[in-house]
């Protein structure tokens, strides 16, 4: 064969379905090469004289192209451009003009950009789904269509036909005639969906099948434009018809894996639909009548042919010995292959035979077909677990038996393939003889596992990693099966063979992902100050989806310096927070008041209109889930204050009983956490700001307690006040329809200013509220911590009958006095900031720890630096950690052992004289 990179080298005139009036350019390893439009990757460097692509990812041996179509165990590359993406199989890919490639040593590299494509997905129901458009497919959706039926027929080729390769008769006209005068007639019923390019990749129950289709990957970006690049098409079927045809087998023998060496079909279907001829010098070695029509074709363009027919005789045999160029040489074997020593790439030179008489000789050639018979492609049967049985006739497994909704038609079923002799292996040094070719695993790792005591396919094919490479074992499986078998001496029909699972073929993430990657993946959520904030120079953090402040950073200050500072404005002035994220759930309904004292462990049903309650909610297992406020706004009607990150689930865990265990409550829910915007202006100073922006409300102590709420309106616009407080300091929560959020922000940031109103963030929010003791819930708790454990026992009701959690309340380990509860902790060298999450432990007075496993204690759930106690604190889960207030314990801080002294959990203002100012 030509080494020349001129297209054309190994074209033949007369054949292909190409448009050779018009030149693709592109380049491979740096080298420039020209296709056609039609052409593939793989099909355009074997026209170039381009015959390694690459090396094996185990022995680094050399690679080419072993088949056509996604059977190709060997032919990786790697698409530098129009579009990153490696791992991809050369015969699959279809040539696009300026086409960047380059082939794979071992593995292939992500890319380090960002895929800029789009991918969709799309849904269909149909009656019918026909997976193949090969001659049995498309008979089976005409007649479904002309059954007045909803039918969808999809083909992973380009073009409808199958292996056809136009010189067939069916039905006394050509084959390509035929194809036309189908797609013709299904052109006619509006109710059929006709998708080429479209791969069944997964079979699952009830019909539904996944498929991929590739929309632009062929074409030239200008005409791509605004497509996606890849469509997943989620199908719902009532029935499925598999008319996915057969995989051509390949037999094994010593050094089987060079460049050059390829599926006999695949060979004759290059020729039929490429115009490349695979070889001048062809060596074709089989074992039944099928492959004589590869044989007679290639004779007939031009090559050479030498057929290695392992059977003594055959049918075909006297055939094509009348064909000029081809020869048969029956009863004997491919025993090993030389390498080409003009090329010094590893590319096949020679076929070592041996004859019927036990001669070996050489057989120079430059590419070797194989076929050792064919294997129905029974994948989307499997995948629905579809019992396979062995066919010894055809040295398969096919369908055995029928799946309700499911139907297998064709080759796919076993139908129309011819059987020949059986041979899996030639005899021969196991460790050259490749099984899967693209894991480098052999017949020595088969023979190794076996001898392990590995006696079941599943485990040997995990032992030996074949069929787990790109192709998943579609020419390497069934092989091994047989290979397998022999060695054990047993019937390849009691030992099985494996499972062939979705997906059938490679499917790129981002195809599954489809539109929701980047923030559609994960949706930032934004408050309706957020571009507010971005002005004011906020450093973010993402909290729940949402986009919350964290804290406003001045020139020149780090995060723990702007924290302080806003910490000691609270606390001494007036600080505003955008608190909008926090959940908020609407509970309406007669039966509102009981489905509360149900979820919650406190009373809700005797909560007076006008008034709040903080509440905590445990799972089944009594531990805490969530925490909040609630807000009684009528006699059939509450709000439901929850985390930011806990509002979701919240909403669902409340649905879920209500659908499932009190149906009979007559309660709806419903989440109204983007329709209310909530500020918070918290600190001594509280109160005289938003007594001059609400001056029609009195604001005093007497008018307007502690955990009470007041409607009142600010210019025409409703808002609703509430006294709650997150810090311990004197506050007012500020609720207002989100519209209207900026314009009132802006209001108490101007009545605030002459008060030095300080906005501030989620961390100074987390400091002060960890300074008073109040937990976060996920932060201060880990799914093993109680009300009681956190100092609640307060909110939990003993007056009602039942609530979620009750019962495991009274379990004895939650008795148990050295369950781990919330303490503060105060490092005695006053400067050093405990990392949360530090174990706590504690060594004897001389300053040893116990011997490892050293006992921990506990450890650190939050820790900050503090402007109010001028210090550092943390909080901790400690054992028995209540009855320990005032001992002192270790924390181990990279090297050091930071001694800490274990205090209350509530470390300002203990006897909460600031929450009325």
């Amino acid at each position: 064969m030509s080494s020349e990179r001129v297209d054309g080298s190994s074209r033949v005139d007369g054949y292909g379905r190409l448009d050779r009036s018009r030149t693709l350019r592109f380049t491979f390893d740096g080298q420039p090469y020209t296709g056609h439009p039609g052409d593939t990757i793989a099909s355009a460097l074997l026209a170039n004289g381009v015959v390694v692509l690459g090396s094996s990812v185990k022995l680094g041996r050399s690679r080419g192209i072993s088949a056509s179509w996604t059977e190709d165990a060997t032919g990786l590359i790697q698409i530098e451009e129009p579009f990153p993406e490696p791992m991809l199989l050369a015969s699959a890919v279809e040539l696009v003009d300026g086409m960047v490639v380059r082939g794979l040593n071992g593995q292939g590299r992500l890319a380090e950009v960002p895929d800029a494509a789009r991918y969709d997905r799309r849904h269909h129901h149909v009656d019918t789904l026909v997976v193949g458009a090969g001659p049995a497919g498309l008979r089976a959706a005409l007649a479904a269509a002309r059954r007045g039926e909803r039918v969808a027929l999809i083909d992973d080729r380009p073009e409808a036909g199958g292996s056809l390769t136009g010189s067939e008769t069916i039905d006394g006209r050509s084959s390509r005639h035929f194809v036309a005068s189908v797609l013709a007639d299904l052109a006619e019923y509006p109710d059929v969906l006709h998708l080429q390019r479209t791969t069944a990749f997964g079979h699952y129950d009830d019909g539904f099948v996944l498929a991929l289709e590739r929309r632009t990957d062929h074409l030239p970006a200008t005409e791509a434009g605004n497509r996606s690049r890849q469509r997943v098409h989620r199908i719902r079927a009532q029935r499925v018809v598999v008319a996915t045809g057969a995989h051509e087998r390949p037999i094994v023998f010593a050094d089987n894996d060079r460049p050059g060496i390829m599926l006999a079909a695949s060979a004759r279907d290059f020729l039929h639909r490429y115009g490349v001829l695979v070889g001048r010098e062809v060596v074709l070695f089989t074992s039944h009548d099928g492959a004589y029509d590869t044989a007679r074709d290639l004779a007939a363009a031009g090559a050479s042919v030498t057929v290695v027919e392992a059977r003594p005789q055959g049918p075909a045999l006297e055939g094509v010995r009348a064909i000029p160029g081809a020869r048969v040489i029956p009863g004997a074997r491919v025993i090993s292959t030389l390498a080409d020593q003009e090329h010094q790439d590893g590319r096949i030179g020679a076929a070592v035979v041996i004859d019927a008489e036990g001669h070996e000789f050489f057989v120079n050639c430059d590419a070797l077909l194989l076929s050792g018979g064919w294997n129905p492609t029974a994948h989307l049967f499997s995948h629905v677990r579809g019992a396979l049985a062995y066919d010894s006739q055809l040295g398969a497994f096919k369908p055995a038996q029928s799946v309700p909704g499911t139907e297998v038609v064709g080759a796919a079923a076993g139908e129309g393939i011819q059987p020949g002799l059986v041979i899996w292996r030639v005899p021969g040094p196991r460790e050259r003889q490749f099984v899967d070719v693209q894991r480098d695993s052999t017949v020595a790792d088969i023979a190794r596992a076996v001898g392990a005591g590995l006696r079941s396919v599943e485990h040997v094919k995990r032992y030996t990693t074949i069929g787990t490479a790109h192709d998943q074992g579609k020419t390497s499986g069934m092989i091994a099966a047989g290979i397998t078998a022999e060695l054990m001496n047993r019937p390849i029909e009691e030992l099985g063979t494996t499972t062939f699972r979705p997906p059938y073929v490679p499917v790129a993430f981002a195809a599954l992902a489809g539109r929701e990657r980047g923030e559609l993946f994960d949706p930032a959520r934004k408050t309706a100050l957020h571009e507010w904030h971005v002005k004011a120079g906020a450093v973010f953090e993402d909290v729940g989806q949402w986009k919350r402040a964290r804290h406003y950073p001045k020139p020149g200050e780090d995060m723990e310096a702007a924290v302080l500072r806003e910490c000691a404005a609270v606390r001494t002035g007036v600080g505003i927070l955008d608190g909008s994220t926090l959940g908020k759930i609407d509970v309406q309904g007669p039966d509102a008041p009981a489905l509360l004292d149900l979820m919650y462990t406190n009373m809700m049903s005797s909560l007076k209109v006008g008034s709040v309650r903080y509440g905590v909610m445990c799972g089944v297992d009594g531990m805490v889930i969530d925490d909040g406020t609630v807000v009684r706004l009528a006699e059939d009607r509450y709000m439901v204050i929850t985390t930011t990150g806990g509002a979701a689930k919240i909403l669902d865990w409340m649905e879920e009983w209500v659908q499932t265990e009190w149906p009979h409550l007559k309660v709806k829910l419903a989440s109204v956490t983007e329709q209310w915007a909530v500020f918070p202006v918290v600190g001594p100073r509280s109160r005289e700001v938003i007594g001059e922006v609400f001056g029609d409300l009195d604001v005093s102590n007497e008018a307007f307690g502690f955990m009470t709420w007041r409607d009142t309106e600010l210019g025409g616009v409703p808002v609703r006040l509430a006294r709650i407080s997150f810090s311990g300091e004197l506050a007012y929560e500020v609720n207002v329809n989100a519209w209207y959020a900026e314009a009132v922000w802006l209001k108490l940031l101007e009545a605030g200013a002459k008060h030095n109103i300080t906005p501030y963030g989620t961390e100074t929010m987390h400091v002060l509220r960890a300074e008073k003791g109040y937990p976060i819930i996920g932060q201060d708790t880990d799914g093993t911590v109680t009300p009681q454990d956190l100092g609640m026992g307060w909110a939990v009701s003993k007056k009602k009958p039942d609530f979620v959690g009750k019962r495991s309340f009274a379990r004895a380990e939650n008795q148990n006095p050295l369950r781990k509860q919330l303490v503060g902790l105060l490092p005695t060298d006053e400067s050093t900031k405990l990392p949360e999450g530090s174990q706590i432990v504690e060594f004897a007075a001389d300053g040893v720890l116990p011997a490892p496993p050293v006992p921990m204690l506990g450890h650190v759930t939050s820790s900050y630096r503090s402007a109010a106690l001028g210090r550092p604190f943390a909080l901790a889960l400690l054992k028995g950690g209540r009855e320990r207030i005032g001992d002192v314990v270790h924390v181990p801080v990279g090297e050091q052992l930071v001694a800490a002294q274990i205090t209350s959990a509530v470390l300002v203002d203990p006897e909460g004289a600031r929450r009325d100012g």
